[in-house]
């Protein structure tokens, strides 16, 4: 039959829960009998029946089969299904829905609506789902296309003329959607990035055919096999197994072309220079990108300024013109942009830095975050009296001394009152760093939220698995996961973004030159912590971590790997001979700091690899924000823990709760699923925990970010670390009544695990609270504790006595002594903590604020 008949006996059993009755073996028949009933009528593949006839048998088979009262909850099903469509067709301001908008939810379309889909200059949309990821789909097959062996040698000794390719850029509209691969029409912007991917081929000697026989052959469906690779990258975002960054839904196809989330520049210390960037920087947020900027080199406030023999603002002044631009332009026409400001901490300005934004007002386009290297956590730990130099931007000359460890308090209190700023741990950063002798240094900045290192000019494409969606079911009903299917789609997702990096238009000319050098990709994850629930399996117990831990391997291993392949076919990335690459060093922690009889695949023969042929991407994975990409992908964000299981809605009508879709079907199997129930949860800060109602291995498996331990986050961020190539977007949760010294003591347990950064969140700690899902009576019926796998790492692995102190006592770590951290939510819930888009809640998360009901996000990359 032309339809799915799993989709009949769940629409069935759906039905049996307003009965109190579920069974599954039930529905099943039922269904049967449907399916006999539809083809005795004729029905078959060949002339499948409608929706409607299909929905109008299941209600006459319940009726005749003596299941009246199913019946009924089916009428009632039914009809909630039919207001759902109509909502669906609503936000996409249609009559009809094509495939990709029924198998989405309506807060996933509501989504796209908002930012991605097209729209005219009347400012409707013009395109649905499916079209959108078509549009995208086709535009990155290009970069598979361009590399055929038809046209493409891997050897630079062709010569072509780059001229007559380049006057096909005049001629766009007169060859849009005249040609086509397979049934895929290429628009404008698609014949544009193949001009584009041309030309720099062309430029290399790369290209065996002329652009005009190029256009031949498209012509001739000589290149429509590539029409199975279109299918393959529309599958991974139609089906939500995967998405890229932002900027590339939004504008891959489309007039910007721009598709990288990341970029980072340089802020010399000269006024040409400082405008230079202030220009890039607005190129880029009109674009639809992110800047990260490092102000160190800036000379500190009130310095001499020998050309004016003025007096020097300092790097403050400077970030809050960045800040104006910021405000004024927005993200492709559709959001502010964000910035990440950094400063060293060897600046002589590092105290009014830090404690800048713990008043309200203060660039409020910006993340800040303080670099920190060796010489500072040197000092820190292993002097008595901690004397550390300020050092001047000009000639790194002394200026004056600070207590370092006074100094770390005072970022920890700022920290602890406004949640910034964050740190960027910058030896950390660099001491896998295979990067720095070709160019010429260690990096010094990163994007906006802080996962990924760029040197200056650099941009990132970004994307993430939703591992949620890769799991099979056994016979007995569990899960299990698909260990080959995620081999395959990492290594399809590898080519997808390396390919996104030809057929990307870049906002200024350093930027196309800078990522094209190194080809720089971010391959990463969200919906871990789904997937943990679906395997029935704590998040901070030893088995999720051990879990998480063999995933993060698999995907660096199997990213690098394909990164191998693409560079035996397309050819390394330009540095590659200039990096350790050659030398047999790779950008990987775990590599060299576990065991090797705790790898789970062939580094060493990985790496053999990579000296004979070279590998096409300096680094493959990166842990990156997926706010609003997590909310199309219907699945939890990043890596990181669900931040509430249940919480309260406010719609114009009135008021509903809304559940996590994972733990409304498990109440559901057990009787549980009730109004009451839901409301008790959102009543618990959306956990679980001391519910009386819900059953203990519930609680124990469906944990939330606030009922893990902010040490136990560290944990979970520290077992992705060991194994990424860049970092990790990672929020580390803390509750109100934290003291600034505990927010201390994870940063210095943040470092000892070998983390890049670390961000704070203190619950309540911001101007605008964005952990909003309770009301003020809530109170909190749980304490929150370490896991062992904790204690026993700063019991057995911190020897520094003054490392040691800080934590164990954070910690409470005592013999014979429990360690519990009590927490009163009652007071930790300001006003004010709305979208500035649609008004309603934001949830704090991967660093970023976001809107839970219109996906607003402060970041770029999700």
């Amino acid at each position: 039959m032309g339809f799915d008949q799993e989709k009949i006996s769940n629409a069935i059993y759906k039905a049996m829960f307003a009965t109190s009755n579920p069974d599954r073996g039930v529905a099943e028949q039922l269904t049967k009998h449907v399916v006999e009933k539809l083809m005795q009528q004729g029905f078959s593949a060949d002339r499948p029946p409608s929706v409607e006839t299909i929905q109008d048998m299941v209600e006459t088979t319940l009726i005749e089969r003596g299941h009246s009262e199913i019946a009924k909850a089916y009428i009632l099903y039914r009809h909630e299904r039919r207001k759902v469509r109509e909502e669906k067709m609503r936000i996409l301001n249609t009559k009809d829905l094509d495939p990709v908008a029924k198998r989405f939810d309506t807060n996933s379309l509501r989504v796209l609506a908002s930012r991605y889909l097209l729209r005219n200059n009347k400012n409707e949309i013009v395109e649905g789902p499916e079209e959108m990821f078509k549009r995208v789909a086709t535009l990155v097959a290009i970069g598979d296309l361009i590399y055929s062996q038809q046209i493409f040698t891997i050897n630079g000794n062709q010569k072509q003329s780059i001229k007559e390719a380049q006057a096909y850029l005049e001629k766009l509209d007169d060859f849009d959607y005249k040609l086509r691969i397979g049934n895929y029409y290429l628009n404008k912007f698609h014949l544009r990035s193949l001009i584009n991917c041309y030309v720099y081929l062309a430029r290399g000697g790369h290209m065996t055919k002329s652009f005009k026989e190029l256009m031949r052959m498209i012509a001739a469906k000589k290149f429509n096999s590539y029409a199975e690779k279109i299918d393959e990258y529309f599958k991974l975002m139609a089906y939500q197994d995967f998405l890229p960054n932002s900027p590339t839904m939004m504008n891959a196809g489309a007039r910007l072309g721009q598709l990288s989330a990341c970029f980072v520049l340089d802020m010399p210390d000269d006024m040409g220079g400082i405008m230079k960037t202030t220009s890039d920087a607005a190129m880029i947020f009109k674009s639809g990108g992110g800047v990260g900027i490092n102000y160190s080199g800036l000379r500190q406030e009130g310095d001499i300024v020998a050309s004016t023999s003025g007096v020097a603002s300092g790097p403050v002044s400077f970030m809050n013109i960045i800040n104006s631009v910021t405000e004024v332009v927005k993200q492709g026409g559709k959001r502010r942009g964000a910035n990440m400001g950094i400063m060293e901490v060897w600046h002589p300005d590092i105290e009014k830095f830090v404690t800048n934004k713990t008043e309200p007002g203060i660039l409020e386009n910006f993340n800040v975050s303080v670099g920190l290297w060796e010489d500072f956590w040197d000092t820190l730990l292993n002097t008595s009296e901690g004397k550390y130099a300020l050092r001047s931007p000009r000639d790194r000359s002394p200026v004056k001394e600070v207590n370092a460890r006074r100094l770390i308090d005072l970022i920890a209190l700022s920290a602890w009152k406004s949640a910034e700023p964050g740190l960027i741990f910058f030896d950390q950063i660099n001491r896998y760093n295979v990067f720095a002798k070709a160019r010429g240094g260690p990096l010094r900045a990163t994007n906006p939220c802080g996962e990924q290192s760029l040197y200056p000019y650099e941009s990132c494409n970004l994307g993430s698995i939703n591992l949620a969606n890769l799991v099979k079911r056994k016979a007995d009903g569990e899960y299990e996961f698909d260990w080959q299917r995620y081999e395959e789609t990492v290594r399809k997702t590898t080519r997808f973004l390396d390919s996104v990096i030809d057929v990307n238009l870049y906002p200024v000319p350093e930027i196309d030159a800078a990522s094209k050098e190194s080809r720089r990709i971010g391959l990463g994850v969200m919906g871990v912590a789904d997937l943990l629930y679906k395997l029935r399996i704590p998040y901070n117990s030893e088995e999720g971590y051990d879990l998480q831990n063999k995933l993060a391997e698999a995907l660096t291993y199997y990213s690098m790997e394909e990164s191998v392949a693409l560079a035996k076919a397309r050819g390394r990335f330009p540095l590659c001979p200039k990096t350790e690459y050659p030398d047999g060093k790779i950008p990987v922690a775990g590599y060299y700091e576990k065991p090797k009889e705790q790898h789970r695949y062939e580094w060493d023969t990985l790496i053999d690899r990579i000296k004979e042929h070279g590998i096409r991407n300096v680094l493959t994975t990166t842990v990156a924000p997926t706010g609003t990409l997590s909310m199309i992908a219907s699945c939890s964000n990043g890596m990181e823990p669900t931040f509430a299981l249940a919480y309260e809605k406010r719609v114009t009508l009135g008021k509903f709760f809304y559940a996590n879709s994972i733990i409304k079907q498990v109440l559901e199997e057990d009787n549980l699923y009730t109004d009451e129930i839901l409301a008790k949860i959102a009543d618990n800060y959306g956990s679980l925990k001391g519910i009386p109602e819900i059953p203990e291995w519930m609680q124990k498996i469906f944990v939330t970010a606030i009922d893990i331990h902010w040490s136990d986050h560290l944990m979970a961020q520290q077992v992705w670390q060991q194994w990424i190539g860049n970092a990790i977007a990672k929020t580390i949760n803390m509750p109100h009544d934290v003291l600034p010294e505990d927010v201390a003591a994870a940063y210095l347990l943040a470092h000892e695990l070998g983390l890049k950064g670390i961000t704070v969140y203190r619950d309540g700690s911001r101007h605008k609270q964005v952990l909003h899902i309770t009301n003020k009576n809530t109170e909190k019926n749980f304490d929150v504790v370490p896991s062992q796998v904790v204690t026993d790492f700063v019991s057995q692995n911190i020897t520094n006595q003054y490392m040691r102190d800080q934590i164990s006592n954070s910690l409470k770590i005592r013999p014979g002594e429990d360690i519990v951290v009590t927490h009163n939510i009652a007071e930790s819930v300001p006003e004010g903590s709305l979208c500035p888009e649609c008004k309603n809640n934001l949830i704090f998360a991967e660093g970023c604020s976001l809107c839970i009901e219109c996906g607003y996000s402060h970041c770029t990359s999700g």
